[in-house]
């Protein structure tokens, strides 16, 4: 169906990018006449600020490169364990390896998602993504550069017989799924479409910085993960968005790599091999109980 594009423009996100910059242009629209400040300081709902938006919009720029590069480095990979290791091999064009391998690479996604948040070394690489203080579609591309996490998660499924390029366009096709979750312009939705699936309520809690979000909602196509392992949080008020503690930057070396910065200063500075390796392995905000006094 897609033969008449070049090989490169094959790719669901790439595809996609018309969808995503009508999306852009309408919610920008919608922003400019309709936010009204809230009088608690904050952004107003859905709305956008020049500079965040053009940061986020170059780190989704330079993200289709380092994606593909992460994806040619796990073509080897993939292809091995798809060739020598995996006991049976799934058609390509049966409609069931595709089902299938999209409800899977979700679930693994979901788990990887939930390591990001809760070991420091991978939140490095994800964190640049809840750096912005707003809510939107532009929110949406500002993705990491490091998907080297991602890639070893999704092993499992050559393992099992999915052919590599399954495994790559099912994951594109759940990026781009994820997109149009990144709004304040939608409210809650049909009840049983939010029992399983993700929608803008429940992703704005992931975003949330208020301790009563944090570390919710991991989801990518589908909530119903969260739901079965404790993780799910509804939104009950307005999130505030953003990192606990502000990068206070626009550039997007930075916010792609400060984190790494700091890791290497708290295990340079760790008086033990515990605490060096805390830092790296622990939770964002680990740090080690302070000494006791003796009397």
């Amino acid at each position: 169906m897609l033969d008449f594009l070049p090989e490169p423009m094959r790719e669901p996100t790439v595809l996609a990018i018309p969808f995503f910059a009508v999306l852009l242009l309408l919610e920008t629209y919608a922003a400019a006449k309709l936010e009204r400040e809230d009088g608690d300081g904050r952004p107003p709902k859905g709305s956008y600020e020049r500079r965040d938006a053009r940061t986020s919009i170059l780190m989704g720029l330079v993200s289709i490169g380092t994606s593909a590069f992460w994806k040619f480095v796990a073509l080897f990979g993939y292809s091995a364990l798809f060739a020598y290791v995996a006991p049976w091999h799934l058609p390509v064009d049966a409609w069931y390896t595709w089902v299938i391998g999209f409800v899977a690479l979700d679930f693994l996604f979901y788990w990887e998602h939930r390591i990001a948040h809760r070991v420091r070394l991978v939140w490095a690489t994800h964190q640049a993504h809840h750096s912005s203080e707003y809510f939107n579609f532009a929110t949406a591309l500002r993705q990491k550069w490091n998907n080297s996490m991602g890639i070893i998660m999704w092993a499992p499924l050559p393992l099992l017989g999915f052919p590599p390029a399954v495994v790559f366009a099912v994951y594109s096709l759940n990026l781009v799924y994820q997109f149009w979750i990144h709004t304040e312009r939608i409210d809650k939705m049909w009840k049983p479409f939010e029992f399983v699936m993700n929608t803008p309520s429940h992703h704005r809690v992931h975003h949330g910085s208020d301790p009563e979000y944090l570390d919710r909602n991991y989801g990518g196509t589908f909530i119903v993960w969260d739901r079965l392992f404790g993780s799910f949080q509804p939104e009950l008020d307005r999130p505030h968005y953003g990192l606990t503690k502000p990068v206070e930057t626009y550039n997007i070396w930075t916010l792609q790599t400060h984190e790494y910065v700091n890791i290497a200063r708290d295990v340079r500075e760790a008086p033990s091999l515990r605490a060096k390796l805390g830092y790296v392995f622990g939770p964002p905000g680990w740090a080690p109980a302070p000494e006791k006094v003796s009397s």
